[in-house]
């Protein structure tokens, strides 16, 4: 049961409700001040010691991509409308992606997903069943048959993966000067494109 000290005169009835307040306080404190946040501003903007949070979230690292899986609704849907009636996968994955690298200009939450910034964060991060969680949410809104195309579960989760490798790498490395979105297009199609198309040209899953 949460510890019932502080939480601004209204403490929480349950470890789970302790623990969504705190990525709730982490998720408006993120989209205030557009970075990250730690531990120890959480927990002030809750009006609670310190070890209440550490409590729920071993880490800042922690706390903070819980908040970031926590507020991408808003983002998933925006993009589900991006890529709406494109059925071919790799037209839907390249506008994906450059739409999704669009968005974290603007969407700090998102930034942290695909960061490495913040610290001691584990190099497994985007391989994590979180980020695999949230990319196969992602895909899944599109209007592809994932299944026509030859993609069972274990491939489609190996696609994810691998599609948020390129979206690390694009936005860790963008290149000077970065490339046009017109650009990015091209060389995903080109390049990208090739890897999604092998697994609809092989005619079946591995």
């Amino acid at each position: 049961m949460a510890r019932r000290r502080g939480w601004g005169g209204s403490p929480p009835d349950s470890d789970e409700e302790a623990a969504r307040r705190i990525v709730a306080a982490a998720v408006e404190l993120i989209g205030r001040t557009g970075s990250e946040v730690n531990i120890a501003e959480v927990a002030e903007s809750l009006g609670v010691i310190r070890q209440t949070v550490y409590r729920y979230f071993p880490s800042s690292d922690a706390l903070m991509r819980a908040a970031a899986f926590a507020s991408v609704d808003g983002f998933l849907d925006r993009l589900a409308q991006q890529v709406s009636g494109i059925d071919d996968p790799v037209d839907a994955l390249t506008e994906g992606v450059v739409f999704t690298l669009s968005e974290v200009r603007s969407t700090p939450h998102l930034g942290i997903l695909l960061s490495s910034t913040y610290s001691n964060l584990q190099p497994e991060s985007l391989t994590s069943e979180e980020a695999q969680a949230f990319g196969v949410t992602m895909i899944r809104r599109f209007d592809v048959d994932w299944d026509k195309h030859g993609y069972d579960d274990p491939a489609l989760a190996e696609l994810v993966e691998y599609v948020l490798r390129t979206m690390q790498s694009f936005f860790l490395a963008p290149g000077n000067p970065p490339r046009t979105d017109t650009e990015l297009r091209r060389y995903l199609r080109r390049w990208m494109g090739t890897a999604i198309r092998a697994q609809t040209d092989s005619g079946c899953p591995d």
